[in-house]
């Protein structure tokens, strides 16, 4: 069975700043500390990311994955797939953004859902949650406020 998380945080600029952040995948290893390096292997009509190739580090060792990007109706959110991996056999998730307030702030809702190819303690687990969340969100919320002030 997947482990699952879902994990909110509110961020101090409007959803579609945020959003930007989020779909510009090429520039995640300038503030995602983990990502160590992205390829873009296919984009949509719309020039968003459809298929991308990430290495990542993880648990002291590096992994590689592609992710299936899909976007629908809601234009702030945005959900993934894995399409293969090495280390895991499932990881599905979004973004989903959200006005907060007078709308000058974001309510981002991040949803994950990953399987590894091995079985893990669930302190090891646990602990890689943390820092993957930790990245989703709280490095997402750096760069996205950063970035308003420069």
């Amino acid at each position: 069975m997947p482990d699952q998380t879902t994990q909110i945080i509110a961020i101090d600029v409007p959803p579609e700043l945020v959003f930007d952040v989020v779909l510009d995948v090429a520039r995640y290893p300038e503030w995602a500390t983990d990502i160590k390096s992205v390829e873009i292997l296919r984009s949509d009509a719309d020039g968003r990311a459809g298929l991308v190739a990430y290495r990542a580090a993880a648990m002291g060792r590096s992994t590689n994955y592609v992710l299936r990007y899909y976007y629908g109706s809601n234009p702030l959110r945005v959900a993934w797939r894995l399409a293969e991996g090495d280390v895991v056999s499932r990881m599905d998730g979004e973004y989903l953004l959200e006005p907060a307030g007078d709308e000058s702030s974001t309510r981002v809702i991040y949803n994950l859902s990953v399987d590894m190819r091995v079985p893990l303690p669930g302190f090891v687990k646990r602990r890689a949650e943390a820092r993957i969340v930790h990245t989703a969100l709280g490095e997402l919320k750096a760069r996205a406020e950063r970035r308003v002030v420069t």
